[in-house]
């Protein structure tokens, strides 16, 4: 069966109603990348300024506990192989 214009004849969208949903659709996305934008600004700037403050800066603090860690780690390597000889 083939189908014909006539089979469509009751399908007729509002081109005006669509173009406009899709112009404020647009819009919208727009908007919403923009606030995004600018909350992602926000943060990023708070950020910074508290950074900045800290008496120790983040690097510092992070070479700080990787040294215990590594301090920690040897002296349990230590009393574990003491413990394992006097058995």
């Amino acid at each position: 069966m083939m189908m014909t214009q006539k089979s469509f004849g009751g399908f007729q969208p509002n081109r005006k109603l669509i173009g406009a949903g899709l112009l404020l659709g647009g819009i919208g996305a727009v908007a919403g990348l923009m606030g995004t934008v600018m909350v992602g600004v926000a943060l990023a700037t708070a950020g910074r300024g508290w950074v900045r403050q800290l008496e120790t800066p983040p690097s510092e603090r992070a070479a700080r506990a990787m040294q215990q860690a590594r301090a920690a780690s040897q002296a349990g390597l230590e009393a574990w192989r003491s413990g394992a000889s006097i058995n």
